[in-house]
């Protein structure tokens, strides 16, 4: 009896120290953590580990790229001079996939491979299925934070990392809420910044046409509402809530009958909830309804990237509200009604005989790609988080500096999209339906992102950097929260920590303008040479002779020259060659109603002249933008020498066009 008594004492004590070893395995050390493997925290990795740092990537899912590589492939750019470094990288890696210079038009699988491969190239460690339960801060930092599994969340299997810097690249800022970090949910009232576009509005983008009955007996509003119309009142234009833009999915569906996947009945189908499409269609309401029933981006390989359009589509408008602070558990619910709601309404519109067939067969063709979410069922992994929390900093990026109106010193990013909310309540107005919340105002310049709007009050944090959940308004966030943007804005914190770590101060007083001169030098943080570019009005650079008229539509920049044909027009550009070596040309072109049929250009590399006449037919523009970089031809330029390129409408039928250009290194003389 003894000696069992004494084996249960050393098996105790064995135990014991067992679990003591354990727990100091699964304590790890970094000199940066990224909490968050959407596009932003991918580039924050890849810029920071090619600086030599040991750096984590954490991702709570399976997969890489966020939305980029979650359905979003019909990319969003805005102006395409706001789209620079590592995001610039990607779409050049995106085209070289698909033999072309640079392209934001892709495939979901292509996305992931190369976010992939970003991680392969810089060795950054990626731990994926591992999900944030606690943080604990010291002295104004973050000291370690506390990851469970997020398919077998155990106690005894969760990791303990530290680090000298964090940055949190999730869509729901997490990591920052953790923290204690000042921020906010919903839409500010307009009085609180001085805005426009912000809080509660009425507009017509998106919206039911007037007459469309709410209820579920027409004119019987005792029989209820239908399903998805809140019972609540219109606020004030312009007033404040805590209410969330409608997420959804981006759908990449297929018609290749080789590579189609039928599209079901879901489990819990129920298609009362689509009744406000019938009624749609009762009253005859016009627009894309009639075309496809949703907005397509057709896709390379016959597939699409397919986003809500109208008053009725994908969108779960209203059902989000609680998404930004729910826990773990019931964001898998919501993420999981949105995936019913969304599988249902695909078969809704290729099935309810209450459609008319000519409808239902544009989408009859289309199934799930079978080469796509291989772990889903062919579906996407990825709900579209417009907005979830955002961060209230030092300084808060506002519509006005979306308009210009306000400028900033410390600009680490630029955006250009238009200010873009989706719509967030839908409930009845004087008797009728309608949609409240959609927003697209267009029409401004690029315009820079403050680095004080992705770092946190200094009292709060001091090692932590937010480039996703930034600090902004609602309605500027809507124009931020582009997938190129928070590519720019990841790759900045990650140098940003970097810069931090070495310097050992707050990621606060980081010196910005080394940050800005290691973005402009080394933009593409591989040491690779960047690129010359010249825009048609850098006056420097640029010499205009002839009748040249402005064009401030659709051009790289703020505005690109024409001229219609006298002969005599020219326009020389005058590269600074800095290193000498072989350079690939290329200029902006797009599809100008009335463009000849030929550019005549010169490239002159010393005393020598090279005449190209390019065929303006070979111009073809993907994806949302007005133009496209195609390629004059690579030359042998050395930095002695005077060198230039030269639009001219000689031998021109038509519009001749000038724009932006830009000159690659592609090897350098010894």
């Amino acid at each position: 009896m003894k000696s069992d008594f004494l084996l249960f004492i050393l098996i105790c004590q064995l135990f014991f120290f067992s679990c003591l070893e354990k727990k100091e395995d699964n304590i790890y050390n970094y000199d940066l953590v990224i909490y968050g493997g959407t596009s932003a925290g991918v580039m924050a990795a890849y810029a920071a580990k090619n600086q030599g740092k040991s750096v984590l990537l954490i991702e709570h899912g399976n997969h890489l790229g966020g939305l980029s590589s979650g359905g979003l492939g019909y990319t969003d750019i805005g102006n395409k001079s706001a789209v620079k470094g590592l995001a610039l990288d990607f779409y050049r890696r995106i085209g070289k996939r698909y033999g072309v210079f640079e392209q934001s038009v892709f495939e979901p699988h292509v996305a992931e491979s190369i976010f992939d491969s970003y991680m392969v190239e810089s060795k950054v460690d990626v731990w994926k299925l591992y999900r944030l339960i606690d943080v604990k801060k010291e002295d104004y930092r973050i000291a370690e934070i506390t990851l469970e599994s997020s398919k077998r969340p155990i106690p005894e299997n969760n990791k303990i990392i530290k680090a000298q810097v964090f940055i949190d690249a999730s869509y729901e800022g997490d990591l920052m809420a953790k923290a204690n970090v000042s921020y906010t949910v919903g839409r500010e009232g307009n009085d609180v910044y001085n805005e426009k576009w912000n809080g509660v509005q009425l507009l017509d983008k998106h919206q039911f046409i007037d007459g469309i009955d709410p209820y579920v007996i027409p004119k019987d509003p005792k029989s209820g509402l239908l399903w998805g119309i809140s019972n609540s009142k219109l606020p004030p234009i312009g007033s404040g809530d805590k209410k969330i833009q409608a997420y959804n999915f981006r759908l990449c569906l297929t018609d290749s009958v080789e590579n189609r996947v039928p599209i079901t009945k879901p489990a819990n189908y129920d298609s009362t909830k689509y009744e406000l499409f019938i009624r749609l269609i009762e009253n005859n309401q016009p627009g894309i309804f009639w075309e496809k029933g949703f907005w397509f981006g057709e896709m390379p390989n016959r597939k699409t990237d397919i986003n809500n359009d109208g008053p009725f589509s994908t969108d779960y408008i209203g059902m989000n509200y609680d998404y930004p602070e729910g826990d773990y558990a019931y964001r898998a619910k919501f993420i999981k009604e949105l995936e019913e709601y969304t599988k249902g309404f695909l078969f809704f519109l290729q099935n309810d005989e209450r459609i008319p067939l000519e409808l239902r067969e544009v989408l009859i063709p289309y199934g799930y790609p079978k080469d796509e979410y291989l772990d889903n069922d062919h579906f996407s992994h990825q709900p579209y988080i417009r907005e979830a929390r955002r961060m209230v900093s030092d300084y808060v990026m506002t519509e006005h500096n979306c308009w210009g109106r306000e400028k900033v010193k410390d600009g680490v990013a630029m955006a250009s999209y238009g200010m873009d909310s989706h719509n967030v309540q839908r409930l009845v107005v004087n008797g009728m339906v309608k949609n409240e919340g959609d927003v697209q105002v267009h029409g401004f310049a690029p315009y820079e992102i403050s680095y004080k709007s992705i770092v946190p009050k200094k009292s709060e944090i001091q090692n932590l950097i937010v480039p996703v959940c930034l600090s902004a308004s609602h309605i500027a966030y809507g124009s931020i929260r582009m997938e190129p943007v928070f590519m720019a804005l990841g790759q900045s914190a990650g140098i940003a920590a970097i810069q931090a770590i070495q310097s050992g101060v707050a990621v606060q007083e980081i010196d910005i303008e080394k940050l800005k001169e290691s973005l402009e030098l080394n933009p593409y943080s591989d040491n690779r040479a960047a690129d010359i570019l010249i825009d048609d009005n850098d006056a420097e650079l640029v010499s205009v002779e002839g009748n040249w008229k402005t064009d401030t539509k659709g051009n790289f920049g703020i505005s690109s020259l024409y001229t219609e044909g006298s002969k005599r027009n020219r326009i020389i550009y005058k590269p600074n060659i800095q290193v000498s070596g072989n350079y690939e040309i290329y200029v902006y072109l797009k599809n100008k109603p009335g463009l000849s049929t030929i550019t005549r250009y010169y490239v002159k590399v010393g005393e020598e002249l090279n005449t190209i006449d390019f065929d303006n037919s070979r111009i073809i523009v993907k994806g949302q933008t007005a133009g496209t970089w195609m390629l004059l031809g690579e030359f042998n330029l050395k930095s002695d020498e005077k060198n230039s390129i030269i639009v001219t409408d000689e031998n021109s039928n038509g519009i001749v066009m000038a724009d932006a250009l830009i000159l690659i290194k592609t090897s350098t003389e010894k």
